[in-house]
């Protein structure tokens, strides 16, 4: 119901979310009590809400959020926000990504999304996430923040499916501290692991950022632009 963020869901949508193709005998009496039961939830979450959120219309339900504090929602609008103020205030952009990756507890929808709408809303949730945290990190890595942001980059880069804008954001950190062979560490890493799960080298943006750390890049010393060197060729 959250996925559908104050749209109507027909019953049939709901019963195919909950059942998928195999749905129980008395359908309707078994989608009804799965209503009440979310009803009594809600209404713990919120005694002092006079009226009920999920309200039955012709063909379906509803869930009202007028007024209410939804971490997804505010999450996106943060993130919309942030982007607004990137290239102008990393500091303040950095400040709202913080505050909204807070808000994340674990996976959306808690792990239990069952039906495939909610299989999808949580995917682009997860896909915002890490939009997120990739401007988080170029957001302070432009305000001299590398050395902060090293150990959370490696457990990111480790703990992630591939991702080498992630690795190459650990490779500029690195540099910045001083620590150009396990920059170039981690590029190694990054290709060997790509190579085995993938099998594909890395993109020319990596390959350009290795080729930089080499070279010793004037783009690569804290508080310059790093973000040029994805679209100038060395």
């Amino acid at each position: 119901m959250l996925s559908a963020e104050g749209q109507m869901l027909s019953t049939g949508s709901l019963v195919t979310e909950l059942w998928g193709d195999d749905p129980p005998d008395r359908v309707e009496n078994a989608l009804q009590a799965h209503v009440s039961r979310l009803r009594r939830k809600l209404q713990a979450i919120e005694p002092d809400f006079a009226e009920t959120r999920l309200i039955a219309q012709a063909g379906g339900y509803r869930l009202t959020l007028a007024g209410a504090k939804i971490d997804a929602m505010v999450f996106t609008r943060a993130l919309a926000q942030a982007r607004l103020t990137a290239e102008t205030d990393p500091t303040e952009t950095a400040y709202r990504l913080r505050e909204a990756l807070a808000l994340w507890q674990g996976p959306a929808f808690g792990g239990a999304a069952i039906g495939l709408a909610a299989q999808a809303a949580a995917v682009r949730l997860d896909e915002c996430r890490l939009a997120a945290l990739q401007l988080l990190f170029d957001s302070e890595l432009r305000v001299g923040l590398h050395t902060a942001i090293i150990p959370e980059l490696t457990e990111l880069v480790r703990a992630e499916s591939p991702n080498e804008r992630l690795c190459e954001q650990l490779m500029v950190a690195l540099y910045r501290c001083g620590r150009q062979t396990d920059a170039l560490g981690v590029y190694r890493w990054m290709r060997n692991r790509m190579l085995e799960e993938l099998g594909i080298e890395p993109s020319p943006v990596l390959r350009n950022h290795e080729r930089a750390i080499l070279a010793h890049h004037p783009d690569l010393q804290a508080r310059q632009d790093h973000l040029a060197l994805r679209d100038s060729p060395l």
